[in-house]
């Protein structure tokens, strides 16, 4: 048997292969057969190849469509996604209901404050608080002089139906009025305040306080709420209490008050 060895490479796949030219051997039976060559095969296979591309592409793709679709839809994961469905509807549900717990706590307590708020207003109700001014008909007045020591005395202020002694006069008026009427013991029973007279060169200024009281409370009102000392001490500690500098001209010596009872 004579065997002709040819080292070749392929061209397309770049592989080292061993080629026989021509052969001829016993196959036992004396009869002579001839080994193809590589590159005939490789001839085959393609001519089979391309004839069928077309049909073989499509047909790959296919089954590769059908097989992802299959592992999508197994009964396996089908279980996964519906658990986890299930597992986000249930913490969706609770966290509902944890919000429907706290706005029906705050609405709960909400309540509650307002209720406590107006049982207090009625359990508290100061009798005292409600009362008919117009019931309130006996007076009491009180009489006194203050130093206004910013102020220089005119002969202007000398005379009470001239204009300056009726504007300072007015700004006194208001600022007495605006006193009493801010104290929650005398308030409800003061009526008005007067400005009478202005003089001496350090410039005095005599004043009345009028103060209305009903009948049926007047022994026990002119005795304490409308006592002298009661009067005199709210019209002092307003006087300690303002600010020389703020006060201006307005400014009255708190140690040069005096007051008494008009009988």
């Amino acid at each position: 048997m004579d065997i002709e060895l040819q080292t070749k490479t392929n061209g397309n796949h770049g592989a080292t292969y061993l080629s026989k030219e021509q052969v001829t051997a016993g196959n036992g039976d004396g009869a002579a057969y001839r080994i193809t060559d590589v590159g005939e095969e490789d001839g085959l296979l393609s001519a089979q190849t391309s004839g069928c591309n077309g049909g073989t592409v499509a047909s790959d793709h296919a089954v590769e469509t059908q097989i992802n679709l299959e592992k999508i839809h197994t009964p396996q994961e089908t279980s996964v996604v519906c658990r986890i469905k299930g597992e986000l509807n249930e913490v969706i549900f609770w966290r509902v209901k944890l919000w429907m717990a706290i706005i029906i706590l705050f609405f709960f307590i909400f309540a509650v404050i307002i209720i406590s708020m107006l049982l207090c207003s009625v359990i508290h109700e100061d009798k005292d608080e409600i009362f008919d001014p117009s019931t309130f008909q006996v007076p009491q007045c009180f009489n006194g002089s203050f130093q206004l020591p910013n102020l220089v005395f005119t002969e202007e202020l000398f005379t009470m139906s001239s204009n300056e002694s009726q504007t300072l006069a007015g700004e006194l008026r208001e600022k007495l009025a605006d006193l009493y009427r801010s104290s929650p013991a005398l308030g409800r029973y003061f009526s008005k305040a007067d400005i009478y007279a202005f003089r001496n060169q350090s410039l005095l200024a005599d004043y009345q306080l009028t103060f209305l009281m009903p009948a049926e409370h007047q022994d026990q009102l002119r005795n304490i709420t409308l006592s002298r000392e009661m009067v005199y001490n709210v019209f002092r500690q307003f006087l300690y209490d303002q600010e020389p500098d703020k006060s201006g001209q307005m400014y009255i010596d708190p140690v040069s008050l005096n007051m008494f009872l008009k009988h």
